[in-house]
């Protein structure tokens, strides 16, 4: 299987906090978000050189199954070989430019084209082509066979990058595997697969998760059982974390509860915990919770020894650059993966998927239908409904000649540290 190896280590996720870089405090050029030209610049200098994550293993698990996923105006094809390998084409017949796969998903031991049946191998050569005797040019399979993509496994997830001299999925990842193969996330299953089409830039959304400074304002419910103040952030080369401390009050609150919050005794209750002796004792149930859950794991089918106790009670909250949001917490990881629209700055797709560990001895549940919708037609939940509801409106304002850009503050930072990164593969003529 291709796949990144694991490196062992005495001590998982590391939880020291990164050096602070300085990044400055310019204002974000509103037209980031709404330029066309800037959109252009964004896919030949950046979507088609990042790694970016095109589907589960678990979605293509035996010989021959496939799935098609787009990015830009790309449709991509990702293939389980006979020798177990994942590879990823583009999605196209060399002979009159046909889509080779018009479903979403499939399983076919050969790729035939629907329109003259071009026929290629899991490999993507080109094995058949009716009355090929009449191409008076020839066939040549070399050229005529699909255009392979660079493709790699980590965390259970098939990765693909479209530049020909890409750097290793490894080198581009950076600190993430060292900091998240603790999680084990081949061993999550997917539970939930969304995706919504916004009406905003795709970077809209990856702000709109990138900081808690709007906790206090559209989540005043989350102030009881989290504590958007006392969070650490953590900066690195292309990617950037923050580690929010859950089943704790926020501060904001400016008093500490007698009565342990619903949303706190709910979860205790879930998890096999009496919150009653925890009255007057509020800021200790943190703690509490993480000890409780170690010492029931086995009741609980859970194994928490690869994690830290911080791990096994909070929101380890990843971004990985371009469009990887992670909300990833010990028994179950909320997946948001942004991309950008065809053609239009202003709109975007915004996948949603939920995994769960997978208890002992408990069977890995059927794969969940894919449910596309526009936003609006449907709930997505009641937080993410109050993240998503200003997007639009985010999006009308920054087209608005009288908004120069974002007045981005320190809390903000993985904002101004993402166009950062951006950025650097955009260049300076990108402004």
């Amino acid at each position: 299987m291709n796949a990144i190896a694991r490196v062992t280590k005495d001590v998982w996720t590391p939880a020291a906090k990164a050096p602070e870089p300085d990044l400055g405090n310019a204002l974000i050029p509103a037209s980031r978000y709404t330029s066309k030209e800037f959109m252009r610049l964004e896919w030949q200098r950046m979507w088609t050189k990042v790694w970016l994550v095109g589907c589960r293993e678990e979605e293509i698990p035996e010989t021959g199954d496939y799935i098609t996923t787009d990015i830009g105006p790309e449709s991509l094809l990702i293939v389980r070989g006979e020798d177990g390998k994942a590879r990823t084409f583009y999605n196209v017949c060399n002979h009159r430019g046909n889509q080779v796969k018009f479903d979403k998903t499939g399983n076919s031991r050969t790729l035939q084209c629907a329109y003259h049946f071009w026929e290629y191998d899991l490999t993507g050569r080109l094995i058949n082509v009716p009355d090929e005797q009449d191409f008076s040019q020839g066939c040549p399979r070399d050229q005529l066979s699909l255009k392979t993509i660079h493709t790699d496994i980590w965390g259970g997830f098939v990765w693909f990058n479209l530049n020909p001299d890409a750097e290793p999925l490894r080198d581009f990842l950076g600190i993430i595997p060292d900091h998240l193969d603790a999680y084990h996330f081949d061993k999550m299953a997917m539970t939930q697969n969304m995706t919504v089409e916004w009406d905003c830039n795709w970077k809209a959304s990856v702000d709109a998760f990138n900081e808690v400074y709007h906790v206090q304002c559209i989540h005043p419910e989350l102030l009881y059982n989290n504590d958007d103040v006392n969070i650490q952030i953590d900066l690195y080369d292309r990617h950037s974390r923050y580690l929010i401390p859950y089943q704790a009050c926020s501060p904001r609150l400016g008093y500490e509860p007698h009565e342990v919050p619903e949303i706190v005794a709910d979860y205790m209750h879930s998890i096999g915990m009496d919150p009653a002796p925890w009255h007057g004792r509020v800021p200790e149930i943190r703690r509490a919770i993480s000890k409780f859950k170690r010492e029931n794991q086995d009741a609980l089918g859970m194994d928490y020894s690869d994690l830290n106790d911080d791990q096994v009670s909070d929101d380890y909250h990843y971004y990985i650059f371009p469009n990887i949001t992670l909300n990833i917490f010990a028994e179950w990881t909320l997946f948001f993966r942004q991309r950008p629209h065809e053609s239009d700055p202003n709109k975007m797709y915004y996948d949603v998927q939920f995994y769960n560990y997978m208890p002992k001895g408990k069977p890995r549940p059927p794969l969940p239908d894919h449910d596309q919708f526009k936003h609006g037609e449907k709930s997505l939940g009641l937080v993410l409904d109050q993240d998503s509801v200003n997007l639009p409106h985010v999006q009308k304002g920054t087209n608005s000649s009288a908004f120069e850009g974002l007045w981005i503050s320190h809390q903000e930072r993985r904002i101004r540290h993402m166009h950062k990164t951006l950025m650097d593969y955009i260049g300076e003529n990108g402004k």
